[in-house]
């Protein structure tokens, strides 16, 4: 049987899939706090969830890509002590943050968004809507605003007052590790190794850096790979972008280079041809598919 009818038959949808488990992430907060709801602001700060759609509204437009900087913020937060905010806060002589960890240094740059809309919140609710709830509440409508699905996101979270620098280094995937290792951090979060696959689909939107796809296309992008014309011509600009030899790290490529600046499936199309742009992604992909051929066997 070949693996591309098998995903598109045998897997759940990856945009319900996803929207699951940024619905999922709504609960990933201390359970000694009180219950999220819906209404948490209904009397506080009426006008919260528009201000905050407003903003991102303006920041999407200024630059598609910053949906993705929301998104990627608000997941590197809810993987280290919950959806608290935690990655928001900086040094201090008495506290080190998550910000310098190193799955966050190069690749978080969300803040100055956070920071704006956060101004605006206060300026219509002083010292009312957490940081936690807003960066939640932000990557949602940032996802909407690219094309992606809609989901309620209830509010009430509790800002941390702190951060684990040592968790962040730990708790966090990165772009270069093996698969085993990032199945085991999903499960940490409670997570199932079908959802390691579908929150890999978050990267149909936003860019990685040179240093995190080297080993990729200068390794078994070929072998996995069709090899087609058009393959051939995107691994060729890859190269041009990201250097073989030392320099470049920084240069940067879309993860999904069919409809970059849109939430939708073509990144699954990508991997499906072998041509993910991430170590972590092709792999991930690969191995769910056997695994789902061999349980029909």
């Amino acid at each position: 049987m070949a693996l591309a009818p098998l995903l598109h038959s045998k897997l759940p949808s990856f945009p319900f899939i996803l929207f699951s488990i940024f619905i999922y992430s709504n609960s990933l907060y201390a359970s000694d706090y009180p219950p999220l709801s819906l209404d948490h602001y209904a009397s506080t700060c009426p006008t919260v969830f528009d201000v905050i759609r407003k903003e991102m509204e303006c920041e999407v437009l200024s630059d598609p890509r910053n949906a993705a900087l929301v998104v990627r913020l608000h997941f590197h937060d809810c993987f280290v002590q919950g959806c608290d905010g935690s990655v928001l806060l900086d040094d201090t002589i008495t506290l080190q943050g998550e910000k310098k960890a190193s799955p966050n240094v190069n690749s978080l740059k969300g803040f100055r968004i956070i920071d704006k809309i956060k101004n605006k919140v206060e300026s219509e609710c002083p010292g009312i809507v957490s940081c936690a709830d807003i960066l939640t509440i932000a990557a949602r409508d940032a996802v909407i605003l690219v094309g992606g699905p809609y989901w309620d996101v209830p509010v009430g979270r509790k800002d941390s007052k702190t951060a684990s620098y040592e968790l962040a280094s730990a708790n966090i995937p990165t772009a270069d590790e093996g698969l085993l290792s990032i199945i085991s951090k999903f499960l940490y979060q409670g997570l199932s190794v079908t959802d390691v696959v579908a929150l890999s689909g978050a990267h149909t939107i936003g860019m990685a850096r040179c240093a995190n796809f080297r080993a990729r296309i200068y390794g078994d992008f070929e072998t996995t790979s069709d090899r087609s014309p058009l393959s051939e011509t995107y691994l060729s600009n890859l190269k041009s972008i990201c250097p073989a030899a030392v320099g470049g790290d920084n240069n940067v490529s879309a993860m999904d280079n069919i409809t970059p600046n849109l939430f939708d499936n073509s990144y699954y199309q990508i991997l499906l041809k072998g041509e993910g742009l991430l170590n972590s992604d092709q792999e991930c992909i690969r191995a769910c598919l056997e695994f789902k051929q061999s349980s029909l066997l």
